[in-house]
Order: structure tokens, then sequence, then C-alpha cells
């Protein structure tokens, strides 16, 4: 069944992922505080709205895919904010975002009687474009059965965590600090072979066929290996505000997470050195440059 879609965020995953609504026959609205990022959208069939309350339909279906909290607040909730139209409708946020942040939205759209969905994503860009990302997903069981065909176009599988957002979020921070410390372990392996005199690719390309064959062995494993750290699918600096998110999450919980902090100070080094546009597996440069081998 067609739905009305407005679609608000056309960034490195925002635009692949309308792209294949627009493909599957949804009726698509786009909103870009760039317009010029929509510019594509629109030539393959898109409306182009003049503010998020202006891209979604009342009763509809709004899907945001931002930066941070303050991204998605903003566009919710500001004068000109998808909040002000949608009614009913239902809110699907795939943003990376705080927990605390997912609670609030939920309870500002049960307020005025619509539905909020966490359903952040697991991939790249090229995952996206090729249908091929991993949905979490969380919220009402009644609006989940409304939205979940939408992600056939867009995702290999959708993994439900219940009724309540901010799950979604915690799972979806939990796997972004997992990755990150796959990369730095990877990178610090990498480099200390290399410093004895073995090829740190042949290394690479070995654990990521045995011990450790899967995606992010394999493709980070190679990015790391090569020192291959642009262009970027996903900044250095949106993974430092990312483990900024699990160490707070950490904090309120009371679950210490030493290495988050490992982490954040790799990252931060790398900040300060005008290296966060990078992709974020450029957290191996720094072990690079910490061993004299950058």
């Amino acid at each position: 069944m067609s739905e009305a879609i407005g679609f608000i965020g056309i960034g490195a995953m925002g635009q692949p992922i309308a792209s294949r609504l627009i493909d599957a026959g949804h009726r698509v609205s786009v909103y870009n505080r760039t317009a010029s990022k929509a510019a594509a959208l629109v030539e393959q069939g898109a409306r182009l709205a003049d503010s998020p309350a202006d891209a979604v339909e009342p009763g509809g279906i709004a899907i945001t895919m931002l930066a941070n909290d303050e991204a998605v607040e903003a566009v919710t909730l500001g004068d000109e904010g998808l909040l002000t139209k949608l009614g009913n409708g239902t809110h699907v946020s795939m943003s990376t975002i705080s927990p605390d942040c997912a609670q609030r939205l939920a309870a500002r759209h049960a307020a005025q009687g619509g539905h909020y969905v966490a359903a952040p994503v697991f991939g790249r860009p090229d995952a996206a474009a090729a249908g091929k990302l991993w949905i979490v997903l969380a919220g009402g069981a009644a609006v989940k059965q409304r939205i979940t065909p939408l992600f056939e176009a867009v995702s290999q599988g959708v993994y439900d965590y219940g009724e309540e957002p901010h799950a979604a979020n915690v799972v979806k921070l939990a796997g972004n600090f997992l990755i990150a410390s796959a990369m730095e372990a990877m990178a610090e392996a990498f480099t200390l072979a290399e410093k004895n005199g073995v090829d740190r690719q042949h290394m690479a390309t070995m654990f990521g066929e045995t011990l450790f064959a899967c995606p992010i062995y394999k493709n980070y494993g190679a990015m790391i290996a090569e020192q291959r750290y642009s262009p970027p699918g996903f900044t250095l600096d949106l993974g430092f505000k990312d483990m900024d998110l699990v160490r707070q999450a950490s904090a309120k919980a009371q679950a210490p997470m030493p290495f988050v902090s490992a982490l954040l100070n790799r990252m931060l080094a790398l900040r300060a050195r005008g290296q966060g546009g990078l992709d974020w597996s450029a957290v191996g440069r720094g072990v690079s440059e910490d061993a004299g081998t950058a």
C-alpha cells in the first residue's frame, strides 16, 4: 500500500533511503535545510517541501534521518516542526540519538494523539542504496504494523525491541560502541604487525576470512589495513558524538564502560588535529600516529 511520507534529512544516509521509498511507489515529500541536496530526489519524483511541517500530511508518516538530538528536536518541535501538522500520524526516527531524546519525543507525540517509533539503522550509505540495512525497531505494536512494510524497501532485516522507543536507541548505541571498539582493536593489532615486519593488509585479510569472518572485520579491517579513511561513509565527528552518547547513557544507568573513555580520547585527539571529517575508521590513523608509522 502506498503511503504519504514526509522525509526530513537528505544526507549521506537519508538520500538513498528516500530514493528507495520513491522507487517502491510511495508518495514522498522531502525537506532538507540545504534544499539543493534534495535535487536528485525531486528529479526522481519527490516533492520539495518548504519546511518540516510542509513535508508531512495529517495522519501520515514522517521519517527523520538527522545528525543528533538537537536536529531531530528542531524539525519536530519547532514553530514549523512536523508535530504542528502530523496530528495522529506516525514519526519514524531513523537517527542515532540519545534514549532520553527518544523518550521526550515519544511523550510529545503521545500528548497530541500521535505516535513515535524509533528505527535506527546499521549500515553505510552503500548498504542503504542497495536496500541492505539492518533496522532496530521499538514502538507501539499497532503502529509498527503500518510502518514495517516500508522497511522492505530499505532493509534486509528488522529486529524488534518492544514498545518503548528508547530501547532501540540503546541497542543502536551499544552496536556503535562495539564497532568502534573493534576498529580500535584492529588498528592496534595491524600496527603491531607492521612494526614487526608483517604485512598488515595480508594479516587483515586472513582474520577477515577466518576468526573474524563478518562485515565489520572484513570491511573496516580492509580500510584500516590500507589506511584508507576518505571518502567517509560515516565521519569521525559523528562517531565522537555517538561515543559521547554511550558515555552519557552508561553514566545514567550506572553501567561502567571504561573503554568508551579511551575511544572518546582517541577521537578527540584526531578532531583536535582537524581530522574529524575523515571516516570514523580513522581511529586507525591515531594508532599509527602514536606508533610513528602514519
